[in-house]
């Protein structure tokens, strides 16, 4: 099976990325649940990598690779920009104040944050690289 892809940075390849996770999982018979959860939060952040990240430029490339090792799903999304993209500073929002205001979006890491176990995003120079982890035993 393989175990990464490499995607353009555009929204049509998002199912490309759901299909490809979904596909990985479901070799490991985990509940529809716990395969949703990690779809959607997988989605988010690839949505947000290519939307905010790589202002949906074709010609620039996540590298996404999966794995499973001792329990514990991990995903590794890749990618080289210069953007002043960054999800390292997100702080949770006031959900009071999003609500209080009509305010729509914004809570798409928050979700992210409550279903996987670990969210972690590095940069150095314009590689950037975002690992979500999530125990599954």
């Amino acid at each position: 099976m393989k175990h990464a892809i490499r995607i353009s940075c555009t929204r049509r390849n998002l199912k490309v990325v759901r299909d490809f996770v979904s596909d990985f999982l479901a070799a490991y018979h985990l509940s529809d649940l716990i395969i949703n959860q990690i779809v959607l939060a997988v989605d988010e952040v690839v949505a947000n990598l290519i939307i905010h990240g790589n202002g949906e430029d074709e010609s620039q490339f996540l590298d996404v690779r999966v794995s499973i090792l001792e329990q514990e799903f991990c995903i590794e999304i890749e990618d080289q920009n210069l953007t002043s993209y960054s999800p390292s500073s997100y702080q949770e929002p006031d959900l009071q104040e999003y609500v209080r205001i009509g305010k729509k979006g914004g809570v798409g890491m928050m979700l992210v944050n409550r279903i996987m176990d670990r969210v972690e995003f590095t940069t150095q120079d314009a590689h950037n690289l975002c690992r979500l982890c999530k125990k599954l035993g």
